[in-house]
């Protein structure tokens, strides 16, 4: 069997077979891995807040990271049924895979930390795909949504669109904005002589009226809080609104409770601080 010539018609005829299968399925594996990442991913995305969409994540993340394995390892047996129908003895490849695990964890440290610290996130579900994550490393933070996790690398795709590569070793802090609630904040400045109690009770009021509405009825947890003042400046002062909102809307939160509040602000009357004077060499001080 050894003495036959690799490529061959007899070589074939003896180990074609054995080939072909493991070739087909090592092919049929990725591409149909392939698609249900895809697949997966896409529903990630579309998920919400919810248990649901939490459940979601989850799953695409398992999927990812399993599908790599199994294409790796069906990869890997195709190739050493190659190698053995070649006539190489496989038995002490084979044999040397401690002696090859020894020689990585002393060789290539950086890789096994990675690997470690990327089954650590997954098996302690830090994030999943589809999360929206801020991740400090020794080279600063990352933000965007994770549209990959495997066991050596993280890929986050950022606000501006470009795709962000991190080995999970480097990571150092991650936050994740979409776990739990989250909390918009709108510093509302109006002027000094401005009374606050009137202030107060007209976003109050604007708040009262958006109750219910969408799309806020679908991202708030609690309806928005005036806090008061909470500073005062030479020109300004400053009166803190607050609302818990659903993790991923956090932001969107903000935007539009900012747009409200201008819009009622104006229609009302009560006066913005004035502009600073600027500074020779230092542009004006805007208004909120």
């Amino acid at each position: 069997m050894l003495g036959l010539t690799p490529f061959t018609a007899d070589w074939f005829h003896e180990h074609g077979w054995e080939l072909a299968v493991t070739l087909a399925i090592a092919v049929v594996l990725t591409i149909v891995s392939r698609r249900w990442v895809r697949r997966y991913r896409k529903r990630a995305r579309a998920g919400g807040d919810d248990a649901e969409g939490r459940r979601r994540r989850r799953t695409a993340t398992v999927v990812g990271l399993f599908s790599g394995v199994f294409v790796i390892i069906a990869w890997a047996v195709f190739l050493l049924t190659l190698l053995k129908a070649m006539g190489v003895d496989i038995t002490p490849i084979l044999a040397s895979a401690g002696i090859v695990g020894v020689a990585l964890g002393f060789g290539a440290q950086s890789l096994v930390r990675d690997t470690i610290s990327g089954l650590f996130i997954f098996l302690e579900g830090q994030f999943d795909v589809g999360d929206i994550v801020d991740l400090t490393t020794n080279a600063g933070t990352v933000s965007g949504t994770v549209e990959a996790l495997n066991l050596r690398t993280t890929a986050v795709r950022q606000y501006d669109g470009s795709l962000s590569t991190i080995p999970n070793g480097l990571i150092e802090v991650t936050n994740n904005r979409t776990r739990g609630w989250g909390r918009a904040v709108v510093d509302v400045r109006v002027a000094l002589d401005e009374d606050p109690d009137r202030v107060r009770e007209t976003l109050e009021e604007l708040f009262e009226q958006m109750h219910g509405q969408p799309p806020l009825d679908e991202w708030l947890r609690q309806p928005p809080t005036v806090l008061g003042v909470t500073q005062l400046t030479d020109t300004a002062q400053v009166i803190r609104v607050a609302a818990e909102t659903m993790p991923s809307h956090r932001v969107d939160t903000e935007r539009l409770l900012r747009a409200r509040v201008v819009a009622r602000m104006a229609e009302r009357g009560i006066k913005s601080p004035p502009i600073q004077a600027a500074q020779p060499g230092l542009p004006p001080t805007p208004g909120p």
